[in-house]
């Protein structure tokens, strides 16, 4: 046994650089930006390139006025329009979480508290095409990262292999 501890370490040590870093520190306070928990309507999916199209976010089923809420704590890094779309950003430390289209009384640098109501979802302009939705996003510095991660680990399911 002990001479397979050199030959497993750096598989080991692979393996551990291939998974995924959570993106949060160690107990954060992380949840939905809605309440109840919504339908995802679209994933995120980012480009291979920074350059090239792609989703930066996660696309969640919302009504018009509904209550969006702080996914975690920090302080309002962001609050106006964007090319004509209502958007807040929050600073959680070293990350950014981005909500639009949202309209909200907030300014630059008011505190928040994971789950405190940020604003409301605008019923225009729409960032889904069907239908109206919560565009929510993650950055890291410029690196934009998959939101649901905050929320935990995804369960994995092996599914059979077909011929």
């Amino acid at each position: 046994m002990r001479n397979l501890v050199p030959l497993l370490l750096p598989f080991l040590l692979l393996l551990a650089c291939l998974l995924p870093a959570p993106p949060a520190a160690a107990g954060a306070d992380w949840r939905w930006p809605l309440d109840p928990a919504p339908r995802v309507l679209r994933p995120f999916d980012p480009p291979e390139r920074p350059w090239l199209p792609g989703h930066r976010g996660a696309d969640l089923a919302a009504e018009p006025g509904q209550e969006v809420l702080a996914a975690g704590p920090g302080r309002v890094h962001f609050a106006g329009t964007v090319a004509g779309t209502p958007v807040v950003s929050v600073s959680h430390g070293g990350l950014r979480t981005t909500y639009l289209p949202v309209e909200t009384g907030l300014a630059r640098g008011d505190p928040v508290t994971a789950g405190q109501v940020i604003g409301t979802v605008a019923a225009a302009p729409r960032h889904c095409p069907q239908r109206t939705c919560l565009h929510w996003g993650l950055l890291r510095g410029r690196d934009y990262l998959d939101p649901l991660s905050l929320l935990g680990p995804v369960p994995v399911r092996l599914l059979p292999r077909t011929p």
